[in-house]
């Protein structure tokens, strides 16, 4: 089999390989029948694609393309990022034998799977609550404004179990990561 300058020095010098722990979108594809299994990681700012890690489990190919699909998207705009797709990332390794074609397909798609975690955990972030303040003189729940009666655990309006903050002592969503009111983090153990 031969590949190109350019895949050999992908394949013994990867770039951008790791995980990011704290990643704002993970992508993970893989291929039963030659057993290739890709995962990207991606950090996100202003749009724009501003960290890429990867982990490859595969053949030389496999880890060339992860290598190059990270350094063409990295710094990129999401938009440009979806753009990259398979032929692309060929052509950028100067070509790939027939029978390796389809991994360029697979560091493309576990791409474009990282991108789109990270839309929809925009999404379900933009579904938490407004952070108007509440009136404090009346206990309201702090998800849909319905009151609350006595020390309850849950909203009798919206079904939330809340518990109270340990900070501010205010009601707030039952295992939140932080406090609604305060913003005081939840220590995890």
């Amino acid at each position: 089999m031969i590949y190109s300058e350019r895949v050999m020095e992908h394949f013994q010098n990867p770039r951008n390989v790791g995980v990011i722990k704290d990643a704002d979108g993970i992508g993970k594809v893989g291929n039963p029948v030659c057993g290739d299994v890709m995962a990207f990681y991606i950090k996100v700012k202003d749009n724009r694609l501003v960290d890429i890690k990867f982990q490859t489990f595969g053949c030389g190919a496999a880890i060339a393309v992860s290598s190059m699909v990270s350094e063409m998207a990295i710094g990129k705009t999401i938009e440009e990022a979806l753009e990259i797709t398979n032929k692309s990332v060929a052509e950028e390794l100067g070509g790939l034998p027939k029978n390796k074609l389809h991994c360029s397909n697979l560091g493309a798609d576990a791409l474009h799977e990282a991108i789109e975690n990270y839309r929809e955990k925009q999404k379900a972030s933009k579904k938490e609550p407004s952070e108007k303040p509440i009136s404090s003189d009346k206990c309201y729940c702090p998800y849909c404004e319905g009151p609350l009666e006595g020390l309850e655990d849950i909203c009798g309006k919206c079904q939330v179990e809340l518990e109270e903050c340990p900070e501010c002592g205010k009601s707030t969503k039952k295992d939140a990561v932080k406090c609604f009111h305060c913003g005081a983090t939840r220590v995890r153990v």
